[in-house]
This record gives C-alpha cells, structure tokens and sequence, in this order.
C-alpha cells in the first residue's frame, strides 16, 4: 500500500482539473459557444429563435450545439476509454499515462482561447478534445485510488480529493470572476476576458498536474505475449464478458449511469439555464458557482464522514432523495430573481461533491483486484463532463419546447431511477465477488 504522501499527491489531480471543469465546462464556455453559435447563425436578442446550424446536413437549434457537443464526445469516449483502462492496467506505467492525457486536454483547453466571433466549429471541436482527455485521465486517476488506500480508508481519501477539487476550481473561478466583472482593469472586454479566463484554466490544468506527476509512482507491468494493441481488444472482451461473473457491480454501473447523468447535467447547464432561461448576467452565473464551490467542499467532507458512520451505499441514496427535491424546484424559479437561485445552488452543492466522492469510492470496492483501470474505464464512461444521455435528453427538450424549464425537469427522471436501480445494489455481496475485504462499515 502506497504512503500517505502519494495520497496527498493524488489529491492535486482532483485539485489540477476541477480548474477545468469548473471554470470551462460547468461556468463560461457553455454560454459562450452559444452565444457564439447564435451569431453564427444570426440569432440576436432574446427569445425564440428559429434559425438552425448545420453538422453533416443536420439541422442544430444553436441553443442545443453545446449539449450536443457533449453528448459526442462522451459516446467517443465510451469508444476510447475501455481500450485506455485495459492498456493502464497491462503496462502499469498509470503515472506517465495520467500527466499525457491532462496536458493533451490542457492543451485544448488553452486554445479555446482562439474560439471568437462565429468559430463555433472550432470551439465544439477543442470541447470534445478535451472532455476525451479528461475522461482518460479520470480512468487511471480513479484506478490509482486502489493502490494507495487500504478499503476503510478510501471513502475518506476520494472526499478528500473531491473537497481539495472544489477548493481548487472555486479559487480559480473567483479569479475568473473578478476579471469578468473587472475587463476594463486590463484595457479588455468582457468576451476577452472569458477567453483569457479559458487559457488561464488550461495552465491551471496542466502546470498543477506536475505534482501528482512527480510525487506517484507507477504500478507492476503486466507482459503479454500478443502486440500492446492486440491485448488490450482481448482485455476489454474479457471484461465485457466477465461482468456477467460481477452482477453487484454490473447494477452499480447501471445505477450510476442513471443519477450521474443527471449530476452531470445539472452541472453542464447550470449556467446555460441561468444565463439564457433566467437572464442572469454572466458575472452572477460566476458567483452562483463560487457558492457552490464552497459549499461543495464541506459537503463531501460532511458526507465523507456521514458515509463513516452508515456507509457509502447508504449515503448516496439519500442524497439523491435530495437531488430530485432541488432540480424539481429549478422548474419553478423566478427569471430575474437571484436570491432563489442562489438558494438552490447552496442545496446542490451540499450533496453535490459527496455524492461524486463516495460513488467513486464505493465503485472502487466492487473492481477485482489487478483490472482498476479496466473497470474504471467503464466507470469513467458516464463521469463527470462526459454525461450523454442526460445531456441529449436535455438538448431535445429543449429544441422541441424552446425553454429550459421543462429540460430541466425532465432530468428528476435519471435521479429517481437511478435511485431505485442503488436499492438493488448488495454491496457487501458485491465486494465479496470481487475478492476484496470488506469494509467494517459499507
């Protein structure tokens, strides 16, 4: 078992990419590439607008390109990412793999800063780069979590992580705000400063990576016989079929399909919603997300401990009881209103990182033992930022209605079957198929 100081390394990963996902996919760049899509497609103003971009043919509301583009990239990364998880777990090399996948997605992340005027294809194009690479390094970070905590300790270790993620993006999104709400400081505007505040989340991804790069140490390697690529077809066929052998963690993956589409969702559009739904200025969407940041980071440390005294499976059922209370109330708020926006944020970010943290970990006690990244692959295929299902849903409905409310509420549906598909889930048999030890408290 690895030392607490690789565990205290792991930790500036979480902290390295919230910068990203925080800044760039949850706060600016999903109102910015629609107001771009819009121009692009001669939409101004406010309200309904008819006119439509067009992808191979397709006809696309600009207000739906942003979830769409996640939508893609998330179906290329459920392509990608078991083949990624097989090859980590069979050349071990997990440390050099995780610092070339961030800085491929920092990299894209960078040059969104060159996305301006209708350049909306060049925008969706480095969104999807860069959504791919984050998915592959959440694989073998998540895989890495097994090496270095023993299993009474891992739900502590993956909130810890989450809390040190939320810190990190929340000080780099105040940084964001102040420069949005302050352009004029450095002789720019607003839409500059949203592109400066891109770049500066793509070096934020990339320079913090270094840390965990330095301080955690790559696992045994696992030789075969057949060529790198030929193994890692036979390793992800063999994981596919064995699932079948792991039924606890096949009703885990389902489940979390379900709810975590729906968390990343609600994540991806927060801003869009309030930006064009409830005509929040971009400055109150930064601050929104702030609060969040902030509540986020004590709540998965709250319900880290929570998850000590009665277990992960326990605690994230009931959070998700929370999560259908607050989207069902998005439905109703008031346009123009911050207070009850900023109320609903404070709700969400309480159950908001727990429920990351604890799935994560909860899902590390059911992976056997040698196939991490392997089975986190699959994971990682429906995690943060990669969502499709919801975010597909999402985009639908609101091409066909013209308003986020009912899109909105339509998500409610991925948290109450996700709900019900966890109640289904024994844990404890699950960990015991999987040849782990269990827990003292699961």
């Amino acid at each position: 078992m690895r030392s607490t100081r690789e565990q205290r390394g792991w930790y500036f990963y979480d902290w390295a990419a919230h910068g990203y996902v925080t800044v760039t996919v949850t706060v600016l760049f999903g109102p910015y590439l629609t107001s771009i899509a819009n121009r692009a497609a001669g939409c101004v103003g406010s309200g309904i607008c008819d006119r439509r971009l067009t992808i191979l043919g397709i006809p696309i509301a600009p207000g739906s390109l942003f979830f769409y583009t996640v939508t893609f990239s998330t179906l290329l990364s459920a392509l990608l990412l078991p083949a990624i998880g097989a090859l980590a777990d069979r050349r071990g090399d997990r440390r050099r793999l995780l610092g070339r996948f961030a800085w491929i997605g920092s990299l894209a992340a960078g040059l969104m800063v060159f996305v301006s005027g209708t350049n909306w294809v060049l925008g969706a194009l480095l969104l999807v780069i860069g959504n791919v690479a984050l998915g592959a390094s959440l694989v073998v970070y998540s895989a890495i979590l097994i090496d270095i905590a023993p299993p009474d300790e891992r739900d502590r270790v993956s909130s810890r992580g989450w809390s040190r993620g939320y810190a990190g993006g929340g000080l780099l999104l105040v940084a964001s705000l102040l420069l949005v709400l302050r352009p004029s400081l450095l002789g720019i505007d607003t839409s500059t400063a949203v592109r400066v505040s891109l770049l500066a989340a793509g070096l934020w991804w990339g320079l913090w990576t270094i840390i965990p790069y330095r301080v955690l140490h790559d696992g045994p390697r696992h030789p075969s016989g057949h060529s790198t690529v030929r193994a890692t077809v036979s390793q992800l066929a063999t994981s596919l079929r064995d699932l079948r052998m792991y039924p606890q963690t096949g009703r885990f993956l389902a489940a979390y399909l379900f709810y975590n589409d729906g968390v990343q969702t609600v994540i991806s559009a927060a801003s869009v919603f309030g930006a064009e739904q409830l005509g929040f200025s971009t400055s109150s969407l930064v601050g929104a997300i702030v609060i969040v940041q902030i509540v986020a980071f004590a709540g998965a440390l709250l319900l880290g401990r929570r998850a000590g005294r009665r277990g992960a499976h326990r605690t994230i059922r009931d959070s998700l009881l929370l999560w259908v209370v607050a989207v069902g109330a998005g439905y109703f708020l008031p346009a123009h209103k911050l207070a009850p926006f900023l109320g609903l944020a404070v709700a969400l970010g309480l159950v908001l990182g727990g429920t990351q943290a604890l799935s994560r970990s909860l899902f590390s006690q059911l992976v056997p033992r040698g196939r991490e990244a392997e089975y986190f692959s699959l994971y990682q295929a429906c995690e943060r930022g990669t969502s499709w299902l919801g975010t597909l849903v999402f985009g639908l409905v609101h091409q066909l209605t013209g308003s986020y409310r009912p899109a909105i509420l339509s998500l409610v549906v991925f948290f109450v079957v996700g709900g019900l598909l966890l109640r289904r889930v024994d844990v404890r048999r699950g960990i015991v198929d999987a040849g782990n030890v269990v827990p003292n408290v699961v």
